[in-house]
């Protein structure tokens, strides 16, 4: 190893590291390092990663984009098809968790989907791992992570389609913070450089799944677009943004009125499935998050967060939005390269395969 993080990497030549990094760690992790709530430190965390060994510095906003064009995709089938509505995320397992133990009748409700980190997973270890020639036995993928809950995602049975555990460890923002102080990296003082290709390009809508109402307006965006065949100009959609407890708004989607509800904090998602099961809710989409402010606000993030320290961080998170060229995830090339060379299309037989998955009803 060197320290110049432009050609650091693995010390250990029998083992591929590969890493991830979830959208609201770029936007905490200089918290952590002495530097001011709401600091984007996206060029200088992939610095530091490749510094602390990994051969490759990805991005978990690649596969956000992914799943919003499966879960898009899938909510637009479920909508002209009379599928079950509304359809529910999936890409919270604290939520999951919850879910799968109290409202298990709601988990037809659920997307099939599953999180961007088991996405990147399983791509990880087949698409990228044939495209760099490296054998997946060999690989180790790492995702970094605000969530604890990630950790238990990771270890599910059930993910392992790429044939192999698909996430084999899962580090908090915090715990990421600690390795870089223990390595004596000067995290204020590194360079920014880029993640790699082909997992590492994304759009504002994949950065925004960081904050509560984000994975929502993310998805309207594609869906608006896909289903009119016209050009959202304000890709600002306003209504689904916020930090009250329960939000409602009903989103032109062409001719189409789409009902949607978002809700973080699991007594606020409890109020939000109460109402389906009791027949008084009539809409087509939900986001619900297990923790309050969505990811940014996740039990690995720094401590501490107070409702402030969430709407800064969530400032922070809608401009990395803003200052990204592309603001779509349809539009994403290396999007729209992983459906041509290896996936088909949305929702295919090889996409439902490896990003797809069941949930399971637990008892109390």
């Amino acid at each position: 190893q060197t320290d110049d993080p432009s050609v650091a990497g693995s010390s250990d030549p029998t083992t591929f590291t590969v890493v991830q990094t979830a959208p609201a760690v770029r936007i905490a992790l200089g918290e952590a390092l002495g530097m001011p709530v709401g600091e984007i430190v996206t060029g200088k965390m992939t610095s530091a990663l490749r510094l602390l060994g990994f051969d490759r510095v990805f991005d978990t906003d690649f596969t956000a984009d992914l799943t919003i064009m499966e879960e898009g995709f899938e909510l637009i089938k479920r909508v002209k098809e009379g599928g079950v509505l509304p359809q529910l995320p999936s890409c919270s397992p604290g939520w999951i968790k919850f879910i799968e133990h109290f409202y298990p009748e709601l988990l037809p409700n659920v997307s099939s989907c599953k999180s961007p980190q088991q996405m990147f997973g399983a791509l990880a270890k087949t698409y990228f791992a044939e495209q760099a020639g490296v054998d997946p036995a060999q690989m180790k993928v790492v995702s970094i992570m605000p969530c604890v809950a990630k950790k238990f995602e990771a270890a599910r049975p059930e993910m392992c389609d790429s044939g192999y555990r698909d996430v084999d460890y899962v580090l908090t923002t915090r715990e990421l913070a600690q390795m870089i102080k223990e390595k004596g990296i000067e995290f204020a003082a590194l360079p920014e450089s880029d993640y790699d290709d082909p997992l590492g390009e994304s759009t504002g809508a994949a950065v925004i799944f960081g904050a509560t109402g984000g994975v929502m307006e993310a998805a309207l965006r594609t869906a608006y677009e896909v289903l009119t065949g016209e050009r959202l100009e304000d890709v600002n959609i306003e209504a689904v943004r916020g930090m009250e407890g329960v939000r409602e708004a009903t989103v032109m989607v062409g001719d189409l009125p789409v009902k949607a509800a978002v809700a973080h904090g699991l007594a606020n998602a409890a109020q939000v499935l109460d109402k389906i099961v009791a027949g008084e809710a009539d809409y087509h989409f939900i986001e619900i998050m297990c923790c309050p402010g969505g990811c940014l606000g996740g039990g690995g993030q720094p401590i501490p967060t107070s409702p402030e320290i969430r709407k800064q961080r969530a400032a922070a998170i809608y401009q990395a939005d803003r200052d990204l060229p592309i603001r779509r995830s349809h539009e994403n090339p290396s999007i729209k390269a992983i459906y041509e060379k290896f996936l088909g299309e949305p929702l295919s037989h090889k996409s439902h395969h490896l990003l797809h998955t069941e949930y399971t009803p637990r008892t109390r």
